[in-house]
């Protein structure tokens, strides 16, 4: 693969450089070809204050973001706020870093438009999307979003409503600029968690398998409590797509329970072969 070092990211605002995106799209997700944002549609975004930007493994474009200004109506005023509606990486520069570095450039261009909060959707069963989101770029989450797209025929989103965390990334707050300038802050570890009293909502079977969430959110929770997810929520769809209904709609119950209680999550944990959210409430 090439080296970082090697990848140039840039903003593109040409014809050329927008079908290069429009190509790159069905790589990503594949099986849409309907669903993919035309080239007309990314030059009015890049010409009319959005963002478009590219990552080059020379002249080829190996992944992308877009998205453009808009208003968080949960406020009165609603206030000013980027929508960030898509990021996509070539199958073979995933792991790569290049995720990261595109919202990095993206965090820089909208603090240069003087807006501070970006907001953008995924889903919450995505481990790998949740580690870029919450854990690496400080994003937090409050917002459940049932079945958000309807159907999508891609064959990642196709067969499951499609639920989705809608994010809030604060972009001058400390918790994400210094991701943002500086090396990312030590991973918590479960261990350490449990032992100050966190509680997870849905311990593993006694094999180890992750389990959906059933839990009572009636009963008193402390402030700290986790979620757990599968690691590869994907490959389970694949093979079992009852049980990956279950995960959908438990999760749904839990998230939509925690975040009504005051909870939002904070930060995403990843061990070995596990993956957990972590959600907080202010005492």
């Amino acid at each position: 693969m090439t080296p970082m070092s090697q990848i140039t990211i840039r903003l593109v605002d040409t014809p050329a450089g927008m079908a290069q995106i429009e190509q790159l799209q069905m790589a990503v997700w594949p099986g849409a070809d309907l669903e993919v944002v035309p080239v007309h549609v990314l030059l009015t975004v890049a010409h009319n204050g959005g963002l478009v930007a590219g990552a080059f493994d020379g002249d080829r474009c190996v992944g992308f973001v877009w998205g453009f200004p808009g208003f968080d109506d949960r406020t009165t005023p609603p206030r000013l706020k980027h929508c960030s509606h898509q990021l996509g990486i070539h199958p073979d520069y995933r792991l790569s870093g290049l995720g990261f570095a595109l919202k990095r450039r993206q965090w820089g261009f909208v603090r240069e438009q003087g807006i501070d909060l970006v907001t953008w959707t995924y889903d919450p069963l995505m481990a790998r999307n949740a580690r870029l989101n919450i854990g690496k770029l400080g994003a937090v989450c409050s917002t459940y979003r049932r079945d958000e797209y309807g159907p999508l025929r891609d064959a990642l989103n196709a067969g499951l409503p499609t639920d989705r965390f809608q994010v809030d990334w604060w972009l001058s707050s400390d918790h994400v600029t210094a991701r943002m300038l500086g090396p990312q802050p030590p991973t918590r570890k479960l261990a350490d968690l449990l032992t100050v009293g966190a509680r997870l909502l849905n311990p593993p079977s006694p094999d180890g398998t992750p389990q959906p969430p059933v839990t009572d959110l009636a009963a008193a929770l402390p402030d700290t409590v986790l979620v757990e997810i599968p690691p590869d929520f994907l490959a389970l769809k694949g093979e079992d797509a009852g049980l990956a209904l279950a995960w959908r709609l438990g999760t749904r119950a839990a998230f939509e329970g925690l975040f009504g209680q005051g909870y939002a999550v904070t930060d995403f944990l990843r061990e070995q072969d596990r993956a957990l959210y972590v959600l907080t409430r202010e005492s």
